[in-house]
């Protein structure tokens, strides 16, 4: 069974800085692009950033360009996102997911797998 369990959520002021984890189980993603989305009340869901098989190719919605990183560790089924500088706007629950291709899209239904998400609460 595939699982996506995010971690590191939080109430954080703004101007603070949150690391998300994402451990993947029930198969190797290492040949999966995988990404970071989140869903404010009230609204759509939307991408945040994804990286491709390798860890080469990075993608970053323009409203977190230069503040978020999505990094992973491919050996140890890992997905990260560091938030830094967060505002208010951020605050939304923050959902790992995986697709079974190699290349990552900002669609979020080209992607199979999701994790439970995990509430980030940014404070003015």
């Amino acid at each position: 069974q595939v699982q996506l369990v995010e971690s590191g959520g939080g109430l954080v002021q703004a101007g603070g800085s949150l690391r998300l984890s994402c451990a993947a189980s029930g198969r190797t993603f290492g040949n999966s692009a995988m990404g970071w989305f989140r869903q404010a009340p009230g609204k759509e869901r939307e991408f945040v950033a994804g990286i491709d098989w390798s860890g080469g190719l990075t993608y970053y919605a323009d409203s977190v360009k230069g503040r978020f990183t999505i990094s992973r560790d491919t050996p140890r089924n890992m997905l990260y996102l560091q938030m830094n500088i967060l505002k208010p706007e951020d605050t939304a629950v923050y959902y790992c997911a995986a697709r079974s291709f190699a290349s990552t899209s900002t669609h979020d239904s080209a992607y199979s797998y999701w994790g439970q998400g995990t509430q980030v609460t940014v404070s003015s």
